[in-house]
């Protein structure tokens, strides 16, 4: 009934959205994503990238790809923290073609402790003299409160754990300051869940993103105490975020179905 890409969060692969992608095919829905250059499966150094635009040019390179074999089907596009940012600005990329945007704890400003003006100088000037420089980890305690959800990131192979570098984080603020100018331009549907003690991506993002972008069908809904990987909490939160997702997609792949039709 439509196609659906997942863009997965910085230092993570796609591997973790299959209970998510399970539950989408479920109800007839293409479910497709990849691991993000440095990530996962795929090639390059572990969290590096040459440039943020790589990201887009990637999943826009594997949307086309899936689109051109079912050229019919509406597209949606969901994003999980920093794939909430990629999401952003693939969906800006091409304003009008998708049906749908979803998007779990996306990123879309700095958290305030890590971006004082002071840090932030500091880390562009590390970039011109010591790119590589770990910057210190993602702290796994901020993902999730579930203890099991939490034991399979830590243990996960698949996942990096190390130090994230002084030029990742520069990619990162790059990011943002486009998500800056592409947030006044989005008028696509738009579902945005984000957990009220998000430690990683800043819940300042989604209200600001819920005020900003010109959508006029717009949610957002707040998980109160949840942590960061929203689809990866306590059952209570992940149940009711599965259902969130599912329905809202339902609504929309039947929306576009009926606007096809006519």
């Amino acid at each position: 009934r439509a196609l659906v890409f997942i863009a997965h969060g910085a230092g993570e692969h796609c591997g973790r959205y299959d209970d998510l992608a399970q539950r989408l095919t479920g109800l007839n829905l293409f479910v497709f994503a990849h691991d993000h250059v440095g990530h996962g499966q795929s090639e390059g150094d572990r969290m590096v990238v040459s440039d943020f635009h790589v990201f887009i040019r990637d999943s826009l390179q594997h949307i086309d790809l899936m689109k051109k074999e079912h050229p019919e089907l509406p597209i949606l596009i969901l994003g999980h923290s920093m794939g909430g940012a990629i999401s952003i600005l693939t969906a800006s990329e091409r304003p009008s073609e998708f049906s749908g945007m979803l998007l779990i704890s996306p990123l879309v400003v700095a958290s305030p402790e890590v971006a004082t003006p002071i840090k932030v100088f500091a880390a562009k000037v590390l970039n011109f003299v010591l790119p590589n420089l770990s910057l210190g980890s993602i702290d796994p305690n901020a993902i999730s409160r579930n203890k099991k959800e939490m034991e399979s990131y830590t243990s996960d192979p698949l996942v990096y754990h190390g130090g994230v570098k002084v030029s990742f984080v520069i990619q990162l603020m790059n990011a943002i300051a486009r998500i800056e100018r592409a947030l006044p331009k989005l008028t696509l549907p738009i579902l945005v869940l984000h957990g009220s003690s998000d430690k990683l991506c800043d819940i300042k993002g989604s209200y600001l993103l819920m005020d900003t972008v010109q959508s006029q069908d717009k949610t957002l809904k707040v998980y109160e105490e949840a942590y960061h990987a929203l689809h990866k909490e306590l059952p209570e939160v992940s149940t009711s975020v599965f259902t969130e997702i599912l329905t809202w997609i339902g609504q929309k792949v039947s929306a576009a179905g009926e606007t096809s039709h006519t």
